[in-house]
């Protein structure tokens, strides 16, 4: 295995979270119980939601809200191409189909409202709104396109806890939110998700599809608050378990810290890559809006006619660790059928590179990082020049 100098990202476990396993332990209780009920608890102080439901991953979460929310069969869905799969697998494995849209540019790497003006129709039943990096989307143009087509917004966030956009965080600007807690994320149980909403009849449903449509759960009947339950809609099994809701419990406490060193970092990086070929997308964002930002990854756009996987390797013999943010999806062969062409996000994706990200990193290794990547570029510009 490679022993990186500098890692893409890393965790930050200690004591807190190796006593907060311990407590289901403890309590002989490790399905969703009280814990997970605290934490959804914490999770709505934290973003001001009036509902938060945890559950075993943020796929699932998408897969919730699209269910809740009536997409299935035939319908359509507007999904950045820009984006992990799972935003578009979510409303495909319910039988729906997906439009992809172009990112805005190279500045901006978000879903363009241009895009999904010139795709949103009648048949259009969401839109998923991806909060690439931690930035808020232009939600503005966003919903005003989908609230004229009546359209309800569904919000990736997960690379945004918590992204405060104009006062109210993200997850809370659409119909719903959902969040990840997977192990690259801000703060992580491994696998994990939750959903937010302001919307009480829609988090009662996703409750409900949570674990089968059952009315009751099975630590109330354990604790002889209810003796039966009925059935009240088809529904998963995507319960979160005490443990990972535990562990999520101690790295909440922990958020406000990461966070504010992300965005430390972030202004690090931006401040060695001004005047580099290298473009820092989200570095022209006001500094009252990057202090409410969750920066979650590290993307920049290498110079065009760079040979990305010339760079990657002079890094990782560097022992830096880097990562694609991403393939376009349209590119997959699972969505190749779509037959659609975006071209601007298509040439954006192949100068993406993701530099590492992550609070326990020093001033040092973000300089360590860009002199590694200067070195990169200039040596593979000289093997180009000799050739």
């Amino acid at each position: 295995m490679t022993q990186w100098k500098i890692p893409l990202f890393d965790v930050d476990f200690g004591p807190e979270e190796d006593e907060a396993v311990r407590r289901p332990l403890r309590a002989g209780w490790l399905t969703m119980g009280r814990e997970v009920q605290e934490l959804e608890s914490e999770l709505c102080a934290a973003s001001g939601a009036r509902h938060a439901i945890a559950v075993s991953n943020c796929t699932a979460a998408l897969q919730m809200a699209c269910t809740a929310l009536g997409i299935g069969n035939g319908d359509e869905v507007l999904c950045p191409t820009l984006t992990f799969v799972a935003t578009a697998n979510a409303p495909v494995t319910l039988g729906a189909k997906v439009r992809f849209c172009e990112s805005i540019g190279a500045d901006d790497l978000t879903i363009d409202p241009d895009s999904i003006r010139a795709s949103i129709g009648p048949q259009t039943k969401a839109v998923m709104a991806v909060h690439y990096a931690g930035f808020s989307c232009n939600m503005e143009p966003i919903l005003t396109l989908a609230a004229e087509h009546g359209t309800p917004v569904i919000e990736d966030c997960a690379h945004a806890l918590f992204t405060f956009h104009r006062g109210k965080c993200l997850g809370l600007h659409g119909r719903v939110g959902c969040f990840s807690f997977f192990s690259n994320k801000n703060i992580t149980c491994g696998e994990g998700g939750a959903l937010l909403t302001n919307d009480e009849p829609l988090a009662k449903k996703l409750r409900l599809l949570r674990s089968h449509g059952m009315t009751t759960l099975t630590l109330d009947r354990h604790e002889g608050h209810a003796r039966s339950y009925d059935v009240m809609i088809p529904g998963f099994n995507f319960r979160m378990d005490e443990i990972r809701a535990a562990l999520l419990r101690a790295q909440l406490k922990k958020l406000p810290r990461y966070l504010e060193r992300r965005r430390e970092l972030f202004c690090r990086y931006r401040e060695r890559l001004r005047g580099s070929p290298v473009t820092l997308p989200f570095s022209n964002r006001p500094a009252e809006e990057l202090a409410s930002t969750s920066v979650h990854i590290l993307p920049v756009l290498l110079p065009a006619g760079a040979e990305r996987e010339n760079v990657v390797s002079y890094l990782r013999n560097a022992g830096v660790q880097t990562s694609v943010h991403y393939p376009p999806v349209h590119t997959f062969a699972a969505y190749r059928g779509l037959a659609q062409k975006l071209e601007r996000t298509e040439r954006l994706a192949e100068r993406e590179l993701t530099l590492p990200l992550y609070p326990g990193m020093h001033d040092q290794d973000v300089d360590f990082v860009v002199d590694s990547l200067t070195q990169a570029l200039d040596h593979t510009s000289d093997r180009c020049l000799r050739v």
